[in-house]
């Protein structure tokens, strides 16, 4: 059980990491969370019931993509404040450990109120349960375990903030291996990015997440999808933690404008988990 618990403890810290550190200039069209389905940039499906071609020589021009777009473009975009849901699940060994979601600001600098929980497991406790608050300068928790517990502040530095459309350039700067193409999610066309990225690439771009993977992680496979702003609406990091797969999705949805995130106080109430 104490293993289970410190794997589960350590997963969502580096998922807490990608939240803590997470700052994206980013803003675009509404996504919603499902699986990718790839387009194909050579050819669109037929409609149900239309007659298909079976000349296997056929030089037909290709079909446009419907939303297609250059991911270098559109990193390079200009993108105001706004504000989403962010949710993040933790896997360990093909098994969730634990979940995080709330409304966030996620750029300039990432400003949000979430609850993070692991996964109960018959006949254990549940190992986190806590309450997140994240203001400019200062990040507050406190532990839903106990109740009227107090927050605890901590400071928040500039240099944490992460950037993740500089993982979308490490990553298209892998070359034509890393550009998977452009995949649709839930109707929005989305451009799939993927690779390999090793601790000292992080170490420049993240320095918080960096420093959690130090001497744990060496390195881990990205994938990120990005819209036609430039703006992710999925991340997903693989990697081995004390000899156990382990897997962080985070997805962004419910996108809007820009929500105020005050300093919370000790008599509030508790944030529906």
């Amino acid at each position: 059980m104490r293993r289970t618990i410190a794997l589960t403890a350590a997963a969502a810290a580096l998922a807490l990491t990608a939240l803590t550190g997470c700052k994206d200039d980013g803003a675009g069209t509404a996504a919603a969370t499902a699986s990718p389905t790839p387009l194909s940039a050579s050819a669109t499906a037929a409609p149900t019931g239309a007659p298909t071609s079976t000349n296997p020589t056929s030089t037909a021009p290709a079909s446009p993509v419907p939303g297609a777009f250059d991911p270098e473009q559109a990193l390079a975009a200009k993108r105001a404040p706004y504000s989403a849901i962010m949710s993040t699940i933790s896997e360990i060994a093909g098994a969730e450990s634990s979940r995080m979601k709330g409304r966030v600001n996620p750029n300039a600098p990432m400003t949000g109120r979430m609850v993070l929980r692991s996964v109960d497991t018959p006949g254990e406790e549940t190992a986190i349960h806590m309450e997140i608050v994240l203001v400019e300068g200062s990040a507050y928790s406190r532990d839903l375990t106990k109740p009227g517990s107090s927050w605890l502040k901590t400071p928040r530095s500039g240099q944490d903030q992460a950037d993740y459309a500089k993982y979308a350039a490490l990553l298209l700067a892998t070359g034509p291996s890393g550009r998977k193409g452009m995949e649709d999610i839930a109707g929005t066309p989305a451009y799939h990015l993927s690779g390999r990225l090793e601790a000292e690439q992080i170490a420049a771009i993240d320095p918080q997440v960096y420093r959690s993977m130090k001497g744990k992680v060496a390195a881990f496979d990205c994938d990120q999808w990005i819209d036609g702003q430039g703006r992710t609406l999925r991340f997903e990091q693989r990697m081995t933690l004390r000899g156990r797969p382990v897997v962080n999705k985070i997805t962004f949805t419910e996108f809007g404008d820009p929500v105020t995130i005050a300093a919370p106080t000790d008599d509030e109430p508790v944030t529906a988990s």
